[in-house]
Parts: C-alpha cells; sequence; structure tokens
C-alpha cells in the first residue's frame, strides 16, 4: 500500500482510506505537469486538506507517488509555513502583526485572544480546537486588524468581535468550517530537530553548524562530494527551471 507506515495497523487504516479518496486526484494533478515532482506542493496542499496537517503516510506516499526520496518531500513540507507537520487545531486563529494593524488595535487584539484562549503564540488549546500563531503583514491594510481563519480573512476586530467569534466556533456555527482532524494535536505543532545525522553528513563535525573561523564542517562535506559523488541526471525537458539548472551546470548559458 503506498503510502503506509510501518506502524500500528490502527494508524495505517485510516491513512488508506484518505489515499484511496485523493489518488484520482493526485493523478489528475501529476498529469498536469511535464515533470511530476512540480505536483509536489499541489499534492501536500490535497493530502493537509483531508487529514489536517502533512502527516508521515502523506509524506511517504507523495514520495511513492512522485519517485522522490523521502528527505526531498519532508523537506519541502517543513520549508513552508502553511504546511503543518504536527497536528493543529480545528481552527488556526492568525492575527496579523504587521504595522499597520499594529498601530491600529493589534496589540490589544491578540491579548485579548491570548486572555480567552489560555495559550500564546504557536500554541494549541488543551480541547484541541484552537491554534494559534500571530504573523507577519496579510496584505489588509485598509480594514486592520485583520486576521485569517483558516486562511479565510477576518477585518476590522475588536474584542467584542473575537469573543462572538470564538463563541460560534465552539458551538460549530461560524461561517468558516473546521478543518479536519483526523489526529489530536499537542500542545504546539514544533517539529524537534532529528538527532540522527542524515547519509551526507555523517563524519561531519556538526552539519547544522552556520560555520566561522576554525570550523570545518563545509569543507568535510564538500571532500566528502569530491570522493563520493553523486551525478545529476537531467532528462530533457522545456521546464525552465530545469533547463537553466542544466545550463549552469554545464558552464554554458541558459535561456534569456
Amino acid at each position: 500500500m503506498i503510502g503506509a507506515e510501518r506502524g500500528d495497523a490502527h494508524e495505517a487504516a485510516p491513512f488508506a482510506g484518505v489515499l484511496a479518496r485523493l489518488q484520482p486526484e493526485c493523478v489528475r494533478l501529476i498529469a498536469q505537469y511535464e515533470e511530476s515532482r512540480s505536483a509536489l506542493l499541489p499534492i501536500l496542499h490535497l493530502f493537509q486538506s483531508a487529514e489536517g496537517w502533512v502527516s508521515p503516510a502523506a509524506i511517504a506516499a507523495c514520495a511513492q507517488m512522485l519517485d522522490l526520496p523521502v528527505s526531498v518531500v519532508e523537506s519541502t513540507a517543513s520549508f513552508y509555513t502553511l504546511f503543518f507537520r504536527r497536528p493543529v487545531g480545528k481552527y488556526m486563529l492568525q492575527p496579523c502583526r504587521g504595522l499597520a494593524c499594529i498601530i491600529n488595535g493589534a496589540e490589544d487584539a491578540m491579548a485579548h485572544f491570548r486572555e480567552r484562549l489560555g495559550v500564546g503564540h504557536l500554541e494549541t488549546t488543551a480541547d484541541g480546537v484552537f491554534s494559534y500563531e500571530e504573523v507577519e503583514c496579510l496584505a489588509a491594510c485598509d480594514r486592520v486588524p485583520c486576521m485569517q481563519v483558516n486562511l479565510e480573512f477576518v477585518y476590522d476586530l475588536t474584542p467584542e468581535k473575537i469573543d462572538a467569534m470564538l463563541a460560534e466556533m465552539r458551538a460549530g456555527t461560524y461561517v468558516v468550517a473546521p478543518a479536519p482532524q483526523t489526529a489530536t494535536p499537542g500542545g504546539d505543532w514544533h517539529v524537534a530537530p532529528e538527532a540522527k545525522k542524515s547519509p551526507g553528513a555523517r563524519g561531519v563535525s556538526n552539519p547544522d553548524d552556520p560555520g566561522g573561523i576554525g570550523d570545518r564542517s563545509g569543507w568535510d562535506m564538500l571532500r566528502r562530494l569530491e570522493t563520493d559523488p553523486h551525478p545529476i541526471v537531467v532528462r530533457p525537458t522545456k521546464e525552465r527551471l530545469i533547463a537553466d539548472g542544466a545550463a549552469l551546470l554545464s558552464g554554458e548559458t541558459g535561456p534569456q
């Protein structure tokens, strides 16, 4: 089964149903692109819309469908902040803390949220209903302070509006639908760094160190690559990014 985890059967079985339901749409998305890996982001969004987060099983399924290393899918999911790699609440509340919002009362609105929810930035309430994140400018500066609820805009925040909104969400009557929740969220959705080094970093003192005087991590990794190269295979394609990259690797000038 594509994307099946090696964990308990009760964890794999629900995902098998999700995968069976989404696979036709995944096939359709892949067919839209000359390079199948171009469908990675849309497929990750698709899985998150079905599970509420990007689960390890979803990452494994994406890797198999697109013929990519799991590490490539994982690194892509971890790069973008709108992909959640741990379960989150049914409502992702994201008040804006951009300058226009701040000078028009956003600090008071955020303090009101924290007081009412009993959680802080990047935390989830104990009942699993709300996750809270204070975000940068949402580009709705004409109706500040503003926020997003599950990526839907809400404008002109006041304490009264916030209270009414939270009450409707708890009652299940709010205009924005709750996100699916296939796993119980924890207190936050942080992902701890992996302690185990990847094969490319073995034998390197500290691959996560940015470097400095006396640090040989980068040099050691380059020497390892020189003695154990991994050739880059470029298939014929019209996609600009891949074509330009191939030209740079070969020392030629890419298309203008």
